[in-house]
């Protein structure tokens, strides 16, 4: 009999790490494609890029003053040409100084720019300070960059910083992964689109918007939005044509144990299943898998629960490093960790658990302030989240001691 009753028990709950493991297995960057500079917002290189002009290309002046050698300074100069920049600058006459603007060449034979405000004119000279050393107030060429140089490495993701460099480089146009195309399926006979007259028994559709502007965040592209009824013939006929399209299928709900939940068996009749119920809070209910697609193409499967505040986590957590292996961006990798000075009290179970929390910056250090309801239907708590605080299992926390929190980049 006790054998019995051992090949009935469920199996063990799974940590993050293991199941990071199974959805990322074996997965390559996504191919690569060509696209305008001012298309490029938000994609991830996927060569690195070379540098061929050097940044900037000349020397030129950091302030509005005078350009002068610096073995002149304390002089009575004569000013000998006027240098505005986007001008080409004459050679510096012996014995004299140039009127020079922020950005404007350097002449050949100037070494140094003092600033206009420590100027005295006097009858068309420029009485020149004693302390100016050679090099103030100049940016050397190439001070930024340097022909040959890697410009970008392959695998960064192009913000605003790193579109200006390659704008800076004459570059047009770059080679970026294609983004991971993601369906959406949001199951559950009781959940209606926003602007349908809700029945008794029925709720808004909060995931959808919810999980789509975390998507598109993470860098894919949202190509299927579905709703999946509470009927297993038509989860498999959904499953089927979303793995069709997409590289990634994203369900809500329906991955439990109830008599309504059909995904986890659609899933596991049409392929495979590798991972279900994790040791976390929010999320134990989360299935990763695999559906076949054309060609032999597999698309990954994440099946995440219902309730809201499961669904914003288990993003975070799993969706987040998915689509940063399918686009080969390292930074998505993993969320950027925190130690802060817990202000809040509590006793985790078996399950590691995941809290919603505030981080307040002052002279002390960093404090987390963690949202007083922590229910996974509690969506409010994700909104002025800055970090999940992440407490282990069998933990005890008390105000004061450190804890670990994974900031939410916004």
């Amino acid at each position: 009999m006790a054998e019995q009753r051992a090949e009935h028990q469920p199996p063990p709950l799974q940590p993050i790490s293991a199941a990071l493991d199974a959805l990322l297995a074996g997965l390559v960057p996504l191919t690569a494609e060509q696209v305008p500079l001012e298309e490029a917002a938000g994609r991830v290189l996927a060569e690195p890029v070379m540098a061929t002009l050097d940044v900037p290309p000349f020397d030129n002046s950091a302030m509005d003053g005078y350009a002068l050698r610096a073995s002149d300074a304390g002089k009575r100069l004569p000013v000998s040409q006027r240098i505005a920049a986007g001008s080409l600058a004459q050679p510096l006459a012996e014995g004299s100084c140039a009127r020079i603007f922020t950005g404007g060449q350097i002449p050949a034979g100037a070494d140094c720019v003092v600033m206009q405000e420590r100027v005295t004119l006097d009858d068309g000279h420029a009485v020149i300070p004693h302390d100016v050393p050679a090099g103030d107030n100049v940016r050397l060429k190439g001070r930024d960059v340097q022909r040959g140089d890697v410009l970008l490495k392959a695998g960064q993701r192009l913000e605003a910083a790193a579109l200006g460099h390659l704008a800076g480089q004459g570059v047009t146009e770059v080679s970026v992964r294609r983004r991971p195309r993601v369906a959406l399926l949001c199951t559950g006979d009781e959940i209606v689109d926003p602007g349908t007259p809700l029945q008794p028994g029925q709720l808004y559709n909060s995931n959808r918007p919810m999980l789509t502007r975390l998507l598109e965040r993470f860098g894919a592209e949202v190509v299927q939005r579905v709703s999946v009824p509470d009927d297993y013939a038509r989860t498999v006929e959904i499953l089927e044509q979303a793995a069709a399209v997409a590289d990634v299928v994203v369900s809500t709900g329906g991955v439990s144990v109830g008599e309504e939940d059909h995904v986890k068996a659609a899933l596991e009749s049409l392929g495979q299943l590798d991972m279900w119920k994790l040791a976390i809070r929010p999320g134990k209910p989360l299935a990763l898998g695999r559906l076949p697609a054309e060609a032999g193409r597999e698309a990954r499967f994440v099946g995440l629960p219902g309730n809201p505040v499961s669904g914003f986590v288990g993003a975070w957590l799993f969706l987040r490093p998915l689509m940063g292996a399918l686009s080969g961006c390292p930074a998505l990798a993993s969320l950027p960790e925190i130690t802060a000075k817990a202000q809040f009290t509590t006793e985790t179970g078996p399950r590691q658990h995941y809290m919603r929390v505030a981080l307040r910056f002052g002279v002390q250090g960093i404090e987390a302030v963690a949202f007083e309801d922590q229910n996974s239907a509690v969506l409010s708590s994700c909104i002025e989240a800055d970090a999940l605080a992440v407490i282990d299992a069998h933990q005890q926390i008390a105000p004061g001691e450190a804890v670990r929190c994974l900031w939410l980049e916004h």
